[in-house]
């Protein structure tokens, strides 16, 4: 699991240097293992209309729904930081904001897998590693629509 764990999470490393964020400075990156191996990304884009901004996670679960591959969500692996030059500050590891706990519920609960979520600090120095339905209890999400089973 930890090689698995290592790779996802220098995925998300190199998402957040793609990111999008002149107004907090705050870089994230995220990457979604689906159920076959591959490996989805996505940083954070932010917009002057701070509303609208699009944390990382939920461009990358909007990838895999674009793709039609919502259902294959496996595990995901966040970083997050300021930049300095190549490498990303930061010891604290970032975990997903309420909205994106319940963005990778959907996905999560579709794939029907409680999904592994792995929260790193942008220097590399911590990680910390959760079931979703540890940073999400009593989740609302498909199943309570009687969508899925």
């Amino acid at each position: 699991m930890t090689e698995t764990r290592d790779a996802l999470i220098d995925a998300a490393r190199d998402a957040a240097s793609r990111a999008y964020a002149p107004y907090s400075g705050f870089h994230v990156g995220a990457a979604l293992l689906l159920k076959n191996g591959d490996v989805v990304t996505g940083a954070n884009v932010e917009n002057a209309s701070y509303g609208l901004t699009l944390c990382a996670e939920t461009a990358a679960v909007a990838k895999i729904a674009n793709e039609g591959w919502i259902s294959e969500l496996a595990e995901v692996a966040i970083v997050g930081g300021r930049p300095d030059g190549d490498a990303l500050t930061g010891s604290d590891p970032v975990n997903p904001c309420g909205r994106c706990r319940q963005i990778l519920n959907e996905a999560a609960e579709r794939s029907k897998i409680d999904i592994l979520v792995h929260c790193a600090s942008g220097d590399g120095s911590a990680v910390q590693t959760y079931k979703l339905s540890e940073l999400l209890p009593a989740a609302f999400g498909p199943k309570d629509l009687g969508l899925i089973d």
